[in-house]
């Protein structure tokens, strides 16, 4: 009981800390709340100083802004989350209904990303239902350039192609279930192939685990065995399940622009741009409310499927030696990518030819030329060079946080849903507001959330595997914590949280194109891919070459990153893939060279070798 208020006393703190950081934006950010106000009350209107002194009376500006937290704060428990400095209408109801939008939407998506999720797994849940998930080979290439495909992009393809051109579908607005299709398929393609990922990353280990062998023996249906061993993995995905539901809640804010859909992300967004304070607290506060329930009920749902054997300590262990993957996808990933650094690397990304705009691909243009004649084939490849590099890195430190954080879960718990809570977008602002405006705001808002995932991640594998049985034998016979730690629970949750943190590299590089495309990241004319996005969408019709190629070299790269990781381990020798996958004597596992029988188990009948001997 003391733990859970603890914890629930921790999350407290965290919501009124994002709270009241959000309140203190216009005054972080050194600039007068009552000019921004006012431009976005009416553009045309002259900011005069009896202007702008009208406004902060209006608003009570002059107070400061402990005051104005105090006066919000104290109207919450009543049910008065304010009025708006913009419309002065009521915060409250226009942010419910903004919820609902998001929240149908949110559950369309999610309806999608289970389908991919499906599909992603229904090759490993068929080999396994037959007891050959022994000799399947890794391999995903399909999956990573579904995960890698950008939000924004697959929205703009979807709205142009299927909405305008082709009319099956409407493009723009939010008017009835048909209009949540084309946004829903935007948004759960890539949340569905990364979930899909990491559950084929655990089926093998549950197929292997004795149970599943004995249920075979019994005789029990294919179907029933592969219904068991996806309980026995789900559980350690529902905290990473749980914040793409907030995501797709809140952080859709890119997806629900383009689409013209009254979402939640996109009244936060607006209103964090024009300092609509009220507004912005409010869709916050009910950001970080929507990740406390959806993490309690991730938690209790875990419990639930995974029953008493997680309190008991009888789990098997979901740990297992990854099989040797293809060397080929890898290298020609890499090969591909390297091509293409390569051959625009000496080629100028800012040289101008008027003369040239819009030109398809051809041997002097590999990639054709934009709407300013410039070769896109180099800007390409000089954005690729510093999106892999931040990319990287952020990964890297996003790893080294998240485990950390991870093995703490009580302390990191509460943390990972606050932080899942503000979108990127509005961690960007608050960047922008503490630090300012510069190539930097972008990484700094990126690596800020990038950990959450991998920490919950993280965790869920920790709790499950605390609850083996080996590890339960092993604490009987003395070892002491340091020991447990070091060589039976980072071993077993190291090698799944770092092949998650390879699948979200191609992520790190969509949050920072998704920033660049609304203009929160790097300025024209540099080559970064977001704003390479950006500045070529409107002529993806007319040059589709211009926006396919960047994507493209993304898809590349999440193939890459997910498939690199079978060139680290090493295929097994013939011999010992042979007696590791044949019966030993009387159908019992085989035993390793110089180990005796245990007591009550019948020795190997002699071989004519040893019977020669």
């Amino acid at each position: 009981m003391r733990s859970r208020m603890g914890a629930l006393l921790w999350r407290v703190v965290l919501a009124v800390t994002t709270v009241c950081g959000i309140g203190l934006l216009p005054w972080l950010s050194h600039t007068d709340p009552a000019r921004t106000v006012l431009k976005a009350r009416s553009a045309d209107r002259d900011p005069s100083p009896q202007a702008l002194a009208d406004v902060r009376a209006q608003l009570g500006l002059d107070e400061g802004p402990v005051r104005l937290l105090g006066r919000w704060l104290a109207g919450l428990p009543h049910g008065d989350a304010g009025r708006s400095w913009i419309s002065g209408a009521d915060v409250l109801p226009g942010l419910l209904e903004a919820l609902g939008v998001s929240l149908l939407l949110m559950a369309v998506a999610l309806t999608v990303a289970v389908m991919v999720a499906a599909g992603v797994c229904a090759r490993t849940l068929y080999l396994g239902a037959r007891r050959r998930t022994a000799v399947r080979p890794a391999g995903g290439s399909g999956s990573a350039v579904l995960a890698a495909l950008p939000e924004f992009l697959t929205a703009s393809v979807l709205a142009t192609v299927v909405g305008v051109q082709w009319g099956w579908l409407p493009a723009l607005g939010w008017y009835g279930p048909q209009w949540t299709v084309l946004p829903a398929l935007a948004l759960g393609l890539p949340a569905g192939a990364v979930l899909g990922r990491l559950l084929d990353d655990q089926l093998p280990g549950a197929f292997a685990e004795p149970w599943a062998a004995a249920a075979t023996a019994r005789g029990l249906p294919g179907r029933s065995v592969a219904r068991k061993a996806l309980r026995r993995c789900v559980p350690a995905l529902l905290p990473n399940l749980g914040l793409f539901v907030v995501g797709l809640t809140g952080g859709s804010v890119a997806v629900e622009q383009i689409f013209d859909i009254p979402g939640l992300g996109r009244t936060t967004l607006q209103a964090a741009i024009a300092q609509d304070l009220p507004v912005l607290q409010a869709g916050a506060l009910l950001l970080v409310a929507l990740a406390a329930a959806v993490a309690a009920g991730a938690r209790v749902a875990a419990r639930l499927l995974v029953g008493p054997a997680l309190r008991d300590g009888a789990l098997p262990t979901l740990h297992r030696r990854a099989p040797a993957g293809r060397r080929g996808p890898p290298l020609v990933h890499g090969l591909l990518l390297a091509c293409v650094v390569g051959l625009g690397l000496p080629r100028d990304p800012l040289a101008l030819d008027t003369g040239d705009r819009l030109r398809p691909p051809s041997a002097t243009h590999p990639f054709g030329t934009d709407a300013l004649g410039r070769d896109v084939l180099a800007r390409v490849a000089h954005g690729a060079v510093d999106t892999l590099l931040l990319a990287l890195a952020i990964s890297a430190i996003a790893l080294a946080v998240g485990i950390g954080l991870g093995l703490l879960p009580r302390v990191s718990g509460p943390l990972v849903d606050t932080v899942n809570a503000v979108p990127p977008v509005v961690a960007a602002l608050l960047v922008v507001a503490v630090q300012g405006s510069g190539p930097m705001t972008p990484v700094l808002a990126v690596a800020v959330v990038a950990w959450a995932p991998l920490a919950a991640h993280t965790s869920a594998l920790l709790r499950q595997e605390r609850a083996t049985v080996h590890l339960a034998a092993t604490r009987a016979l003395g070892a002491g914590p340091w020991y447990l730690l070091r060589r039976g629970l980072l071993p077993a949750v190291l090698p799944p949280v770092a092949r998650h943190a390879l699948l979200r590299l191609p992520g790190v590089a969509l949050a920072l194109a998704s920033l660049g495309f609304l203009g929160l990241g790097a300025q024209p004319p540099s080559p970064e891919w977001g704003l390479l996005l950006a500045e070529n969408q409107p002529y993806a019709e007319r040059a589709p070459w211009a926006v396919l190629a960047p994507a493209a070299v993304l898809a590349v790269l999440a193939a890459l990153a997910v498939t690199a990781p079978g060139l680290l381990r090493g295929s097994p020798r013939p011999e010992r893939a042979q007696r590791s996958g044949s019966p030993g004597p009387r159908g019992r596992p085989p035993r390793p060279r110089g180990q005796e029988p245990t007591i009550g188990e019948p020795r190997a009948e002699p071989t004519r070798l040893t019977e020669a001997r």
